[in-house]
C-alpha cells in the first residue's frame, strides 16, 4: 500500500477524473480530494493510495509532471505530518522583540529614577 500525493490539480477535477487516469497503472484502493469547506470545490491537491509499491511508482514515474486541465501535475510519495519539514516560523504568538532596544547588541545603559 502506497499512498501518492498528487498537487497541481485543476479545481474542477473530481474523484472519477483522477480515478481514471490512476487505474491505467494499477489497482486504486482510495482517492481522497481536499476540497474548500465554504465552496466545495477542489483546493489544487489531492492523495492517491495504490496496492501495489511498485505500480505505485511506476504511476508517479508516468505521472509525474503531465498535463490535467491546462495545470502541470506535482505527483510524490506523501509524507506523514510528523515527516514533512516545518515551514516558516511560528504560527501564532509572538514575535521576537527586535528593534525594541535603542542599544541592541549593547550592555544596556541604567536610567535615572523618575522622581
Amino acid at each position: 500500500m502506497k499512498n501518492l500525493y498528487v498537487g497541481n490539480l485543476p479545481h474542477s477535477t473530481t474523484e472519477a477524473e483522477l480515478r481514471n487516469i490512476f487505474e491505467a497503472h494499477g489497482v486504486v484502493e482510495k482517492i481522497t480530494l481536499v476540497t474548500d469547506r465554504d465552496t466545495g470545490r477542489c483546493r489544487g491537491f489531492g492523495f492517491v493510495e495504490m496496492t501495489n509499491a511498485s505500480e505505485a511508482d511506476k504511476a508517479v514515474a508516468a505521472l509525474n509532471g503531465t498535463d490535467l486541465g491546462g495545470r502541470t501535475l506535482t505527483i510524490n510519495e506523501a509524507k506523514a505530518k510528523s515527516e514533512r519539514p516545518r515551514s516558516g516560523g511560528h504560527r501564532f504568538g509572538g514575535g521576537g522583540g527586535r528593534g525594541r532596544d535603542d542599544y541592541q547588541g549593547h550592555p544596556r545603559q541604567p536610567r535615572e529614577p523618575r522622581w
